[in-house]
């Protein structure tokens, strides 16, 4: 089956959106705009669609059919991220505690870093558990940025 690319110009820098004509697979930050797909299905439409909306401060829950790739522990955790609340912020060794496997911080993190679609599974709303920011694909200034833009402010330091 044929997968399409489109991207997105965010506040934090160019976005790469991959999708098959009924699921959105990837949602990436990377360094430049390539030309994406021109004929693009419509899960890939409402998907750059509903990330403008939560840039703008407008949508706080993402309503598409995604379809990670990754192993059933992997997947486990996705859709425990998939339920942190906007604006929330839960530690590794709660997310560890909830899937039943209480010692599995450092798994949980694995997993929470190999999350191929930021933002929408929002891997960034872990943080370690004595508060700290600690690893994100994208970047510490990207999660700082989201956190607080889920919160209701902008960092007025962090440009993209």
């Amino acid at each position: 089956m044929k997968t399409y690319n489109a991207y997105y110009k965010s506040p934090l820098g160019p976005i790469e959106i991959s999708g098959m004509q009924d699921s959105i697979l990837s949602v990436d930050f990377v360094e430049d705009m390539l030309p994406g797909d021109a004929d693009l299905p419509f899960c890939i439409k409402t998907c750059l669609k509903q990330i403008d909306e939560y840039f703008s401060g407008k949508r706080k829950e993402f309503l598409l059919k995604l379809d990670p790739q990754g192993t059933i522990f992997q997947r486990m955790v996705w859709q425990q991220l998939e339920k942190i609340p906007f604006g929330a912020v839960v530690s590794y060794g709660e997310i560890a505690s909830i899937i039943g496997k209480p010692k599995a911080c450092r798994a949980v993190g694995n997993a929470n870093g190999r999350n191929p679609i930021a933002i929408i599974i929002p891997c960034h709303r872990v943080i370690g558990s004595d508060g700290s920011l600690t690893g994100y694909g994208g970047g510490l200034w990207r999660k700082e940025w989201l956190i607080k833009h889920e919160k209701g402010y902008l960092p007025n330091n962090i440009t993209a």
